[in-house]
């Protein structure tokens, strides 16, 4: 049984890709990676590490996933900043969804800083 792919879109398996950060044996090194790896938690069920991942003056007290939406694939659109070097960042994405029958997706500009050194997501604007 071959292993299963990273939801994140980059061919690797999981274990080598997201499932390195989702784990803690990896930090990102970027604003994408997190965003990246961010998706894949959702997609995989990872809400302990969406909180971890949240910049400490936004990040909600909780989080519940809902168990309906099924995330379905991952468009990184741009990305400014980011970078390896880098204090600030943005990246635009689309994920796409199906709930229940119905398929959508989420369209955003994300914001992601460091704190601690480490990349957080700051927070993220909706897009049409």
């Amino acid at each position: 049984m071959a292993p299963r792919r990273c939801p994140c879109g980059t061919g690797l398996p999981l274990a080598e890709c997201c499932g390195r950060l989702h784990d803690g044996t990896a930090t990102a090194a970027t604003a994408e990676q997190l965003m990246r790896s961010r998706y894949s938690a959702f997609v995989v069920g990872a809400p302990a590490y969406l909180l971890a991942t949240w910049h400490s003056t936004t990040r909600p007290r909780s989080l519940t996933l809902d168990p309906d939406v099924r995330w379905t694939g991952l468009d990184v659109l741009r990305t400014t900043g980011g970078t390896l070097l880098a204090a600030e960042g943005t990246v635009e994405f689309r994920a796409s969804h199906v709930i229940g029958s119905a398929a959508g997706s989420q369209h955003e500009d994300s914001r992601f800083v460091r704190e601690d050194g480490a990349w957080r997501y700051l927070d993220g604007v909706a897009l049409p």
